[in-house]
């Protein structure tokens, strides 16, 4: 039998497909300064891993190279190529909380339980592979919208990235929106990290956009302890969002950039939860 993940075959289109939108393969930004599907230096054709159709549209695995790829919509998401900037938002965070539990000078140090932290997306896995090789943190959770995503991990393509965390006692991977996830939970965490778009002005669906709202943000607080970390990847630098962390009653509001390859840099926006 051919395995589902055979690299020697195109996956064919259900007989059921309609008309998608089509990305540029070439490409390695779009007009706005989004990312579009990077090109491999001297990759052949793409090769379709594996395709799927679920309640909020097309995900596709692909091949291009040696590089993984995740596309969803049409919308080129994110691939194994380099991962700086999601392991970032990882560390980012955890340094925001170092500095709210380091002890003045005068004080008598305290122990405290490590802390658990929130990833909105698996993607390809960088954020959680790194929170669980830091064995300062506690509970690692990950909340996961597409099942052939989780799947992919699990025994698939990009199961070599995660084998080891999704192995680490300190890991659950969840099946849901986050947006109802931080909306419906009775967990709380000392951290947030989202990365489930391209940034909080450019979401992959609709449905996101309320997540980077005032609303959406006051539900994201909610989620987390008093004097909890919100770290939000984006593809480019939002000011206009860094104004609505400040207006939704956030504290130490920052951006921090990350250089890369294409040239606009890849963003972390960071902010604090009174307490």
């Amino acid at each position: 039998m051919t395995s589902p993940y055979d690299l020697s075959h195109d996956v064919p289109r259900p007989s059921h497909d309609v008309p998608r939108p089509s990305y540029d393969v070439t490409a390695t930004a779009s007009g706005d300064g989004a990312p579009s599907a990077p090109a491999p230096r001297g990759a052949a054709a793409p090769v379709v891993l594996d395709r799927h159709d679920g309640p909020h549209g097309e995900v596709v695995l692909r091949q291009y190279g040696d590089t993984l790829q995740i596309i969803a919509n049409g919308c080129f998401l994110m691939d194994t190529s380099d991962g700086r900037s999601e392991r970032r938002l990882v560390d980012a965070a955890r340094e925001a909380l170092d500095l709210r539990e380091r002890p003045e000078a005068s004080a008598v140090p305290r122990p405290r339980a490590r802390p658990a932290v929130l990833i909105g997306g698996l993607g390809v896995g960088f954020s959680l592979a790194h929170a669980a090789a830091d064995a300062r943190w506690g509970r690692i959770t990950v909340v996961e919208r597409e099942r052939a995503i989780i799947g992919w991990h699990h025994d698939g393509p990009l199961a070599p990235l995660t084998a080891e965390a999704l192995a680490d006692p300190r890991t659950e991977i969840v099946e849901s929106d986050l947006v109802a996830f931080v909306n419906e939970t009775s967990d709380t965490f000392d951290a947030l990290c989202l990365d489930i778009d391209n940034g909080p002005d450019w979401t992959v669906t609709e449905g996101n956009d309320s997540l980077y709202t005032p609303a959406g943000l006051a539900s994201c607080a909610r989620v987390l302890r008093p004097g909890g970390v919100l770290a939000v990847w984006s593809a480019r630098p939002s000011p206009e969002f860094e104004g609505t962390l400040w207006n939704a009653g956030f504290q130490r509001v920052r951006t921090e950039e990350i250089p890369v390859a294409r040239g606009v840099p890849d963003v972390v926006h960071l902010a604090v939860r009174p307490g």
